[in-house]
Parts: structure tokens; sequence; C-alpha cells
């Protein structure tokens, strides 16, 4: 039995003459390097070989300053954020000044001195009372 031929659509025709196909082989590091710039840059083979041919423009630097600043920037919010959320600091008792908690020699004192003090819970656990079975 003969094999059968497929007819492609004219307009499929017309798409391949005037979009051939281009191949090349290129050597390890010239293709690690095309694909690290497809990454960075999120364009395909196709654009970078556009690029290189000068009809299109190279806006990698700019995209990749913006994500820079970008992640700079969200970077410092986010620090400063948990900084005024967990931070735990008091005022030196000789110039006033906040004093950051840091060591663990001052994290035990505290821890002592508000167990010495009676510091709890707003509502403690052990206090309230829980449903009974």
């Amino acid at each position: 039995m003969a094999k059968k031929i497929k007819r492609q659509p004219p307009s499929r025709i017309r798409y391949e003459k005037n979009h051939p196909i281009v191949s090349c082989r290129v050597s390890r590091d010239i293709f690690d390097r095309l694909v690290e710039a497809k990454e960075v840059e999120d364009k395909s083979f196709a654009d970078i070989l556009k690029i290189g041919l000068g009809k299109q423009e190279v806006q990698a630097e700019k995209i990749v300053e913006a994500k820079k600043t970008a992640m700079e920037e969200g970077y410092e919010k986010g620090y400063a954020a948990a900084e005024r959320l967990y931070k735990v600091t008091y005022n030196c008792s000789k110039c006033g000044q906040p004093t950051e908690v840091t060591s663990d020699e001052e994290k035990q004192d505290i821890s002592e001195y508000m167990r010495a003090n009676g510091w709890s819970h707003k509502e403690c656990p052990q206090t309230s009372q829980g449903p009974t079975l």
C-alpha cells in the first residue's frame, strides 16, 4: 500500500515560504551564552538574532538595571518592616539612647527580669479556661 501524501493548505505553504527555518551548529559555550541571554532578557532565539543584525533595540541593560533596582527597593522595604516588627530595643540607663538586644546574655537577663516581675501574656493560656470534655 502506498503512503498517502499529506497535502498542506496554501496558507501554510505561503507562511513557510515567507518564514524559512534557520539552523546552525554552535559550540557549547556559545549555546550556553545564548540560553543565558534568552533567560535574562526574556527574548526568543529569533529576537536575539534580530538584535545581532541590528533589527531590534537592545534594552537588556535597562531591564537588568530596573530589576536590580526593584529588588533592592523591595529588600529595603521588607527589611525595614521586619525590623519594626521584630527588633527589641531598650533605652540605655546612662545616655538614654535606644540599644538593640542582640547578645544571648542580654536576652537571658531580660527573660529572668520578666519572670521575676510577673510579666505574662495579656490573656495567658494557663489562666483561661478552655472547653471541658
